[in-house]
């Protein structure tokens, strides 16, 4: 059966999961979709994400002291082909978070500079759809020195990461299924006080980021012009402890959240692929010391092809 090919620059714009605010990023790294040879993308992003109820450990309550807490993300993503099976990335966001209520003030600032690497070793035809599988490996460091300890108004934890995640595609015809699995590994913080209290006292001002694991389905209808799907996250932290009753969230907190949404992209220029629309949201069905968050987002990318125009080859499967 011959392939079929598809020229789609789908962003998706994820979440990374931090306590309370969803703090949104652009991510490629979570889609089964390739940039092609020496073609670059790139394109401002937005999301906002608010919530007002939220799991102290698990149990689920309001807070009138903070009444509705927001967070806005402006960013800028780019995603470069090196080949149509290996491609890097980053996203850089500037993050602003509030609270309605109470005498916390807001924050606001460059976040954590993102870089990746996607690589797909296998691509073949397997009962009439072809299958894909993908390695990806990034890390994460902060940009400035923001504080950390301001939760649930701080615009990040601090903490340098580095991850490592494994995907499989399926595609027949215009229906496709993605699984992803990912470990992140997170570096210890240091905050503005010697020392603080968690299950037991700490007399330090270096606080143990647990480590966290990602866990990602979608599916859905993809062709050459549109992506419609519907997507489940779950974020799991291996480590970490509740939060106390009535008290301030601490960036050593167990941070879990389920997450289900939706994510739509469509090509404004389907003859050549150059300018791509993404919009979309999520909400928080699941948590634990998380904020019960509903997102949404948009994004519009432009595609520089850096190819020579000498002669034409065919586009690889699932690629731009």
């Amino acid at each position: 059966m011959k392939k079929k090919f598809f020229a789609n620059k789908l962003i998706y714009l994820g979440t990374c999961l931090l306590f309370f605010n969803q703090i949104a990023r652009a991510q490629t790294d979570m889609d089964a979709i390739m940039m092609g040879k020496n073609r670059f993308c790139i394109g401002p992003m937005y999301s906002y994400s608010s919530w007002k109820n939220y799991w102290e450990g698990s149990l689920k309550r309001d807070n009138q002291n903070l009444g509705t807490v927001s967070t806005q993300m402006f960013g800028l993503m780019g995603n470069y082909g090196i080949s149509s099976k290996l491609n890097v990335l980053f996203s850089v966001p500037y993050v602003k978070t509030r609270a309605t209520a109470g005498t916390l003030h807001s924050m606001q600032g460059l976040q954590d500079l993102s870089l990746f690497v996607k690589w797909m070793p296998v691509e073949k035809e397997m009962m009439g759809g072809v299958f894909s599988l993908y390695g990806i490996a990034g890390v994460s460091f902060p940009l400035t020195d923001y504080v950390a300890d301001f939760l649930p108004l701080s615009i990040g934890l601090h903490s340098k990461t580095a991850s490592a995640r494994v995907m499989a595609d399926y595609q027949a015809g215009s229906f496709f299924v993605t699984g992803s699995a990912t470990y992140v590994l997170r570096d210890n913080i240091k905050i503005d006080r010697t020392s603080y209290y968690t299950t037991q006292l700490h007399l330090t001002n270096e606080v143990e980021i647990p480590n966290g694991g990602n866990f990602n389905f979608r599916t859905g209808f993809r062709n050459e012009r549109l992506i419609a799907e519907a997507i489940v996250n779950n974020w799991t932290t291996f480590g970490g402890f509740d939060i106390t009753r009535n008290n301030m969230p601490f960036p050593g907190n167990k941070m879990n959240a389920t997450t289900v949404g939706v994510n739509l992209k469509y090509v404004v220029l389907p003859k050549k692929h150059e300018v791509s629309l993404v919009a979309g949201g999520n909400t928080t069905v699941a948590g634990r010391n998380m904020g019960q968050s509903a997102t949404v987002y948009g994004s519009v990318f432009y595609v520089l092809d850096f190819t020579r125009k000498t002669k034409s080859s065919d586009q690889p499967a699932k690629t731009n």
